[in-house]
């Protein structure tokens, strides 16, 4: 049926399964909400309000984008530009999943639904940061970011200044990879006039930009530890965090990006993975 065969295009084209990148940390952010497991209901809600906002803006910034895709050659077989999907299909299951997540959204709490709206505008807004910005990184990073503050809202009901220090340790996770995946586009994007931090300073020194947002984030990463009192297992998922990071930058070179792929989507979902592990394992000896 062509309906599902674009259902399964699109899927691939928002890389559906790279929600791992941030799920694990809103999973973080609800468990520490929640003293432990959060309940089975929360935590559907929670899964499908994740899905549903990161696959509206994936395909919201490739129908955005499409353009540029035509004009890239990296990006030139993605599903808009090669005509695999129209523009009007691809709107629509934008619409979609957008509606999904404020239903999802409505059903953990009122203040998660009067929110809603304003993380979808973070979401949807990202795609033209980098028409304007160098930091769009930064942009990309705080849309993830936003994840286990949301998470923390969907159990409580309410903020604690605490889990943004979570936020703030994924914005520069996720902007320090970007960083390193754009370098690849660096000179299409100075051709097309669009904003990159390796546009404006080259690969050599955008990858030491990259290095110093992911040592701000591990700075980041402890002092969320030792914010919420956490013990041995959590500093421990840092230290491991640090050393997978360590091993993703010995990936890349200024000379060599071939890579790229590998320390952006295979090493980043063990990141997120590896660090969810050990807190939740703190969080739930803690609360035996």
């Amino acid at each position: 049926m062509p309906v599902l065969r674009n259902l399964q295009v699109t899927l691939e084209m928002i890389k559906w399964e790279h929600s791992v990148f941030a799920l694990p940390f809103a999973l973080c952010g609800a468990m520490l909400a929640a003293g432990g497991w959060p309940n089975g209901r929360q935590l559907l809600w929670i899964t499908i309000a994740m899905i549903s906002a990161r696959s509206a803006a994936m395909a919201f910034n490739r129908l955005a984008d499409r353009g540029m895709d035509a004009a890239n050659p990296r990006t030139q077989a993605r599903a808009l530009p090669a005509g695999l999907l129209t523009p009007s299909f691809v709107r629509t299951f934008v619409v979609l999943s957008s509606a999904v997540f404020v239903l999802a959204a409505a059903q953990l709490n009122r203040l998660a639904l009067l929110l809603s709206p304003i993380a979808l505008l973070v979401l949807l807004l990202y795609s033209y940061t980098k028409r304007f910005t160098r930091w769009s990184h930064l942009a990309l990073g705080f849309a993830l970011g936003m994840a286990p503050a949301a998470a923390w809202i969907a159990i409580r009901s309410s903020l604690d200044p605490r889990i943004l220090l979570l936020t703030a340790a994924v914005t520069f996770w996720v902007a320090g990879f970007d960083v390193l995946y754009s370098c690849q586009d660096w000179e299409f994007d100075r051709l097309y006039g669009l904003h990159s931090i390796p546009r404006y300073t080259g690969i050599a020194t955008a990858l030491w930009i990259a290095r110093a947002f992911h040592v701000l984030m591990l700075v980041l990463l402890a002092s969320f530890v030792l914010a919420f009192s956490l013990g041995a297992f959590a500093f421990a998922g840092v230290a491991i965090v640090a050393l997978l990071l360590v091993y993703e930058h010995s990936l890349v070179s200024a000379n060599n990006l071939s890579k790229l792929n590998a320390a952006f989507f295979s090493m980043n979902g063990v990141i997120s993975l590896v660090f969810f592990f050990f807190i939740a394992a703190d969080v739930l000896i803690r609360h035996l």
